[in-house]
């Protein structure tokens, strides 16, 4: 556990070969923490491999799914210093960062931010921290592919809520005094988060949320960046990605990502000429499938290659 100032402490971990590449994973979200998925990107034999849980979520503390758990440190500019605490805690000069989903916008952040620090860069899922982005799944842009879902996701609010920001009016429920008011709204919202087959939306929750914990831990810390827009000016990370020219990168991306449409990355990839795009068929915004694991255990194999 790291200490990472205002009671908050971080879980971390190391795994594979102490004398490896350094890599640090940076997980989605917000608040979803990492998982041994995460390990298997990765030769143990070739990489020194760094994974942490994020401020209130997985093993760090305080927990999110406890109602007294302050969130007001719980930002984005706080959590790259989080990042860049324990890299120096751990001595390492350069790492390739590997991130998904809410994970590859604080990847590319940090890059920006230190990129004599970054080796090479790897992301799946990819968002950019724009309000847009933001607005396209939280704020009823993805009604247009799920009204049903969405209409069951607004519906479940306060009839004074149901016109207004969404997301907002969720935050507010899973900090409500009341147990019961945040135990549905955290299951509501984790339905709409459930919603990831290709084949047809899903009508239950996805099993990463059959814990009642976790539920309502990213339950609250996604709400919490959604309603702050994570603190990011529209269109900085595009607009910085100057900063990333002189590291490689490779961006592996389901066509059929609902979550994370597609367009998204190839507007990155205009901006950061330097990045290799790969496109994965048949395949959405779940990075643990087969194929998008596949080509993430392949980008991260091409880059063992490279001196850290």
């Amino acid at each position: 556990m790291l200490g990472v100032g205002d009671g908050n402490f971080i879980y971390w971990e190391t795994c594979g070969n102490p004398a490896g590449k350094p890599a640090v994973v940076l997980h989605g979200g917000p608040g979803s923490g990492c998982t041994t998925w995460h390990r298997r990107l990765f030769d143990p034999a070739k990489y020194r491999v760094v994974l942490f849980d994020q401020r209130n979520c997985g093993r760090s503390s305080p927990h999110a799914s406890r109602c007294e758990t302050d969130l007001s440190s719980n930002c984005t500019l706080n959590l790259l210093a989080d990042i860049e605490l324990l890299r120096s805690r751990l001595e390492i000069d350069r790492w390739m960062v590997l991130g998904g989903s809410w994970g590859s916008t604080l990847a590319l952040l940090h890059a920006q931010a230190n990129p004599q620090r970054v080796s090479e860069i790897v992301l799946w899922g990819v968002t950019t921290g724009r309000p847009q982005e933001f607005d396209w799944w939280f704020r009823g842009g993805a009604a247009l592919l799920f009204p049903e879902q969405w209409e069951r996701l607004r519906d479940a609010l306060p009839a004074a809520d149901r016109h207004g920001d969404v997301a907002s009016a969720y935050y507010r429920l899973l900090h409500d005094p009341d147990s019961a008011v945040r135990t549905d709204a955290a299951m509501n919202w984790c339905r709409w988060e459930s919603i990831t087959s290709l084949s047809a939306p899903a009508e239950n929750l996805s099993p990463r949320f059959l814990d009642p914990d976790f539920r309502l831990s990213y339950a609250r810390i996604v709400t919490h960046y959604v309603t702050n827009n994570a603190w990011l000016e529209d269109d900085a990370v595009l607009r910085d990605s100057v900063r990333l020219s002189d590291i490689p990168g490779i961006m592996v991306s389901g066509r059929y990502d609902v979550q994370a449409p597609l367009g998204w990355a190839w507007e990155l990839k205009k901006a950061w000429p330097g990045v290799r795009h790969v496109i994965v068929e048949k395949a959405g915004h779940d990075g643990s499938t087969a194929a998008i694991t596949t080509e993430l255990i392949a980008a991260t194999d091409e880059f063992a290659l490279n001196r850290a």
